[in-house]
């Protein structure tokens, strides 16, 4: 069985109620949530016109995705990026629907070139001035699965190091009756080859697994549960925790079974066993 191993350099994370990893690990262990914090994050990457032009997919993605590398105390500038959504910006979405039935003519040119699936990537690039590949990426509940697995393969190509970064918003209109999904979350992690003081090394095994053999009860989970994002919740659920497994729906009737092991000697991004 082939393992795929890292190092968790830095982690971000943002929910209503949690707008950081450190609040979110601090509920996870018993806390509690804010219930009078911002609706969105206000992305401190981007200039206020465009902090105000950003949709809320792009804020919590940005949001996070900072954390992380300040989290990792690495450049952004320099680090190649994987955005996993499951559904990109569905506001957007029944926004362009809608007006293309009713008044094509209107469409908001702004709102147009924030409904590609890669805007929250391409935000990421120009806010940062990062030259390094972006990938944006989709597979349903296993979106955040599936990038943790491209960000594995870049680092095992030779890649020092990759941003990672999970989001989705709520769907609304017609939509919301087909895809469901509330709220607004966002978590990321710089996953490095070497290891680091503090780091957290994740080994990843992709295994066969039955639909629903994931356990997804944890606090945040259970905090977050209605996001089409929630199925990475398991993975920070358990760093929040301190524990030493989770699992990953990886789609297909796969998952990613991730052990967890703090500080230990590691040699090399990927081995057989």
């Amino acid at each position: 069985m082939t393992v795929l191993a890292c190092t968790l350099e830095g982690i971000g994370f943002w929910a209503p109620g949690l707008p950081s990893w450190e609040a979110a690990r601090a509920f996870a262990l018993g806390g509690t949530s804010d219930p009078d914090g911002p609706r969105k994050p206000s992305p401190r990457l981007l200039a206020a016109n465009e902090r105000r032009r950003a949709p809320e997919t792009v804020a919590v993605a940005l949001e996070v995705a900072l954390g992380a590398c300040q989290a990792a105390d690495r450049d952004p500038a320099g680090l190649p990026s994987v955005f996993a959504s499951s559904q990109g910006d569905l506001v957007i979405a029944d926004y362009m629907c809608a007006t293309l039935a009713d008044a094509p003519a209107t469409i908001s040119p702004t709102r147009f070139h924030n409904s590609v699936h890669n805007a929250a990537a391409g935000y990421w690039t120009i806010g940062t001035g990062a030259m390094h590949p972006a990938t944006a990426l989709s597979a349903g509940d296993a979106s955040f699965a599936q990038g943790l697995l491209e960000a594995l393969a870049q680092l095992a190509s030779g890649a020092e190091a990759v941003l990672l970064v999970g989001y989705d918003g709520a769907a609304v209109g017609p939509l919301g009756a087909v895809v469901h999904s509330t709220g607004l979350l966002g978590g990321a992690m710089v996953l490095g080859r070497g290891v680091r003081t503090g780091g957290t090394v994740m080994q990843v095994r992709i295994v066969e697994a039955e639909p629903g053999s994931v356990a997804a009860d944890g606090p945040l989970a259970r905090h977050a549960g209605g996001n089409a994002s929630a199925p990475m919740l398991p993975l920070f659920d358990a760093l929040a925790a301190g524990s030493a497994r989770a699992s990953l729906d990886a789609g297909a009737g796969r998952r990613l079974d991730i052990t967890l092991v703090e500080h230990p000697a590691m040699q090399g991004a990927a081995h057989e066993s």
